[in-house]
C-alpha cells in the first residue's frame, strides 16, 4: 500500500519536471535538424531538474511516512524505496509522454524549414531514477534514529549493581 501511494505521486513529479525542465531548442534548416545552441546545457539541466525533484519528493515522502507511521518497520521502508523507484519511472514516462513530440522527423516537418522547435524531453542518466528512493530511505532512517520511539528497559530486567555497597 505504501509503495502504491508513493508511486502515484510520481505523476505530479512528472508534470512538475515537464514544467520546470529547460527546453532544448533545435533548428530545422530543411535538410537536417541541428542544435540551435550547440554548446547549450539545457539537456543536462533537464536531467538535473529531474534529480533535484527526485531528492525533494524523496525527502518529503520519507518525512510523511515517518509522521504517519512512527514505528516503521522493514516492510514500510521497502515499500517506500520501491514506491520511490516506481514513482521516478512514472515521473520520467509522464514527462516524456506529455512533453514535446518524440518523433523528431515529424516535429521538424511540422515546424517547417528555418524554424526552431523543442527537442523531446529525455533522461539519459538512468541513475537519476534512484534519487527519490535513496533520499526517501535516508530521510526516513535519520528521522527514525532521531525522533523514533525508544525502547525502555523492563522493570524485571537485571539492573546494574552498585559496586560500592
Amino acid at each position: 500500500m505504501c509503495a502504491v501511494a508513493v508511486a502515484v505521486v510520481g505523476i505530479a513529479m512528472g508534470l512538475l519536471w515537464l514544467w520546470l525542465a529547460p527546453r532544448v531548442p533545435l533548428y530545422n534548416n530543411g535538410e537536417v535538424v541541428l542544435f540551435k545552441d550547440p554548446e547549450g546545457e539545457q539537456a543536462i539541466g533537464a536531467e538535473g531538474v529531474f534529480a533535484l525533484l527526485g531528492l525533494a519528493f524523496g525527502a518529503v515522502s520519507g518525512l510523511v511516512l515517518f509522521a504517519v507511521r512512527r514505528r516503521g518497520g522493514v516492510g514500510l521502508v521497502v515499500g517506500l524505496a520501491l514506491g520511490g523507484l516506481l514513482g521516478s519511472v512514472l515521473a520520467w514516462r509522464v514527462g516524456v509522454w506529455f512533453g514535446p513530440e518524440t518523433d523528431l522527423p515529424a516535429a521538424a516537418r511540422a515546424a517547417g524549414k528555418g524554424a526552431t522547435f523543442d527537442a523531446p524531453l529525455e533522461l539519459h542518466a538512468y541513475g537519476m531514477l534512484l534519487a527519490w528512493p535513496v533520499a526517501a530511505t535516508l530521510v526516513h532512517l535519520v528521522t527514525t534514529a532521531l525522533f523514533g520511539p525508544r525502547e525502555t528497559p523492563d522493570a524485571g530486567a537485571a539492573q546494574p549493581q552498585d559496586w560500592e555497597s
